[in-house]
């Protein structure tokens, strides 16, 4: 593989470099966000006519710490007064910080009892607070298109989630009313996008794909356009964890190709989502497009990203998309990394090398530092996959190993203990070594996993904990179940819940299981089902037929437990995904304390709760009602056209009246016989 990245003015360039491409501007713009903007509480409240004399006094006072590129303040606009904050915008974030060390519980004036709470907007900007009511994009990055709260979805007063469908040439975004047993329909756009949609990883964009490029759209009441994304032939999109950056990918052919050497070429750009600027562009030779060839690391930070070349590991920063350290990791024969999710830490392996005995490895390394903190050398690999535990904690290695004849492999697992002291291995091996380990997946946010494996038709399912009853540094095995129709392990966001799905070939089996418990709470079916996805929630899960495999498409909303809510049957349905939620912003604390006293917060739910089940009774008799009042206006109309026709009946009859005569009937039985053929036979007698 040729690892050559270039300007598209064909300038070649040192491996693992990535150029500007307007790289005679030795600074760029950078997108600030929310971090260069505070808002200062505990302001007087004064009437319209004070305003300006208020602003006055606070720009003096704010002035001294940095240029404010713009303040504001807002007001009651039933009686015209100020609501006692106010927000102020700096050229950079270091002035914010600044301003709001030097006054944060500060005194407005001497002697006054008013004094200054100042945050960082960045800070409070969630949901539902009167701080992201008023940020907008209007006040934040000039060139981003106005468009209201943009997570103003995530105050929907039932707590519902919304999910996207593509079917056909309409694009539909509809909220799950599952309580209702149904979906209502939040925006719906005909020839919306020309190849496939994306949601951004917080739930904030939705993405279309067109032949000249890509395009983000959001809304509070409906879906905007934000911005476009020039990049012709884009054929892949990727969005940094904290959507900041979005990468647009195209593969083509070179035009150094020959018929007996066909190279390929992948056109790269990463943008500014909020500018619509190019951040950094280029190409890359005699590349595959399996994925996304930049890869994030975890957190909302989108502080670095890397992507693998020829025996290195180029790892770049966003401040000012140069390689960390300016030089590549050395990483001989790699072949594949993984960042961890929360964390800036990588974990690399490579293959053993025939020339100099070297064993295949798996090394864990520090970004920006590239302090190597762990290595596990490996003999006589296969395969190896890595999967990362969500948070962080643990990161499983599955080994795929030749046997000593190496006529067949056998497969294990290495388990690190991320949080732990110098991050201590595990080895797991399966009681039967032989058996194909067909899936993998961690409990989200827990500490359990999921092992599919064995015979193709009927195989196992293991679970185990990488902690046991008495040490909470040991794995324990929980449970083996048997025989299964099942090829793909789904967990529920929130933990404790998993289905066993059997995809394709199993025909759309499905199982839920109760991991606490260790029991199924219910088997099901959605023939030939090709997709399953959980709400961001997990009280519901989706289980969908697409059309790229199916023709009988259309999608089933169930409960955790697998009880059927309602369908949605479509024609040319190619595409379905649940909408993304941030991360909470509660400490784990906070969720803990919730968590036991969830009966004390649940209280006001109940009641809402109890009214459901009345609505839909009342819903159910009034569509009895609606069939009655039907069958009966039938039932009258008929009755008054007979009541019509009576004249033409008498005429019919000769005049007389036998609509009232009660007919008498009598039931006989009468037996016929009907010859059906004659055959005439001589027979003789012998003496």
């Amino acid at each position: 593989m040729t690892d050559v990245m270039a300007l598209h003015a064909s300038t070649e360039i040192p491996p693992g470099e990535i150029i500007s491409s307007d790289d005679e501007e030795n600074v760029l713009e950078e997108d600030l966000g929310f971090g260069n903007i505070i808002l200062v509480d505990n302001l007087p409240v004064v009437s319209r006519e004070k305003f300006e004399k208020l602003v006055s006094l606070i720009r003096g006072i704010y002035g001294r710490f940095g240029t404010i590129k713009e303040d504001w303040m807002p007001h009651d606009p039933n009686n015209n007064k100020s609501l006692g904050y106010c927000f102020i915008e700096y050229n950079t974030p270091q002035e914010a910080e600044l301003a709001k060390e030097k006054t944060n519980g500060e005194e407005l004036l001497p002697g006054w009892t008013h004094k200054f709470a100042v945050n960082m907007v960045d800070d409070l900007a969630v949901p539902g607070t009167e701080v992201a009511k008023e940020i907008t994009p209007e006040h934040s990055v000039d060139g981003f298109a106005a468009g209201g709260n943009l997570q103003h979805w995530l105050t929907d007063e039932k707590v519902r989630d919304q999910f996207v469908i593509c079917a056909g040439s309409d694009t539909e975004v509809l909220w799950n009313d599952a309580q209702y047993l149904k979906s209502e329909l939040f925006h719906k756009r005909n020839l919306w996008n020309e190849d496939f949609v994306q949601w951004s990883p917080l739930g904030t964009y939705l993405a279309t794909v067109h032949r000249e490029g890509a395009a983000i759209w959001g809304g509070a009441s409906t879906f905007n356009h934000l911005m476009h994304y020039a990049h012709p032939q884009v054929s892949m999109i990727d969005f940094s964890p904290g959507e900041k950056y979005l990468v647009t990918y195209s593969r083509h052919k070179s035009s150094n190709s020959s018929d007996a050497n066909t190279i390929h070429q992948v056109e790269v750009n990463i943008f500014d989502v909020r500018t619509g600027k190019v951040r950094r562009n280029g190409t890359l030779n005699d590349f595959a497009l399996g994925g996304p060839i930049f890869k994030w690391a975890g957190g909302k930070d989108d502080k670095y990203f890397a992507r693998m070349g020829k025996n290195i590991l180029s790892v770049y920063e966003t401040e000012t998309f140069l390689l960390v350290g300016k030089k590549s990791i050395k990483a001989e024969n790699a072949v594949d990394f993984s960042w961890s999710p929360t964390d800036t830490i990588l974990a690399l392996f490579a293959h053993e090398s025939g020339s100099d005995n070297k064993p295949a490895r798996v090394t864990l390394v520090q970004i920006p530092d590239k302090k190597e903190l762990r290595q596990k050398n490996l003999f006589g690999v296969s395969d190896c996959k890595m999967y990362w535990q969500s948070n962080g904690e643990y990161l499983a290695v599955q080994v795929e190993r030749h046997t000593k004849t190496k006529k067949s492999t056998y497969t294990s697992f290495e388990l690190f203990r991320m949080k732990e002291r110098d991050i201590p291995i595990e080895v797991l091996e399966l009681e039967n070594k032989n058996d194909k380990i067909i899936a993998f997946s961690w409990e989200p946010k827990g500490h359990r996993f999921a092992v599919i494996h064995g015979d193709n038709t009927r195989p196992d399912i293991s679970f185990y904990s990488m902690r046991s009853a008495h040490n909470t540094s040991r794995i324990s095995k929980l449970t083996t179940l048997k025989g299964k129709q099942a090829n793909a392990l789904f967990w529920s966001p929130s933990g404790r819940f998993i289905v066993l799905a059997g995809l394709k070939d199993f025909k759309g089996q499905l199982e839920f299981f109760n991991v606490d418990e260790l029991e199924t709470m219910a088997t099901t079916e959605h023939y030939m089902a090709t997709d399953i996805e959980w709400d961001p929630s997990g009280r519901y899960i989706a289980t969908a037929v697409t059309s790229i495999h199916h023709m009988d498409s259309g999608l089933n909303i169930l409960s955790f437990s697998g009880k059927l809510l309602y369908q949605i049957l479509k024609d040319d349905v190619f595409q379905f995904f649940w909408r993304p939620r941030p991360p909470s912003i509660l400490s784990p604390e906070k969720e803990e304390e919730i968590a036991k006293n969830l009966k004390k917060y649940s209280e006001k739910y109940k009641e809402k709760d109890k009214e459901v089940p009345k609505l839909l009774r009342e819903k159910a008799r009034g569509k009895r009602r609606m069939l009655q009042e039907e069958w009966e206006q039938w039932e009258s109309r008929w009755q008054r056209l007979h009541e019509e026709d009576k004249l033409e009946r008498l005429k019919l009859r000769d005049g007389e009246d036998s609509d009232e005569e009660k007919e008498e009937f009598e039931a006989q039985e009468l037996e016929i016989e009907e010859l059906l053929d004659v055959i005439e036979e001589v027979v003789s007698f012998d003496d």
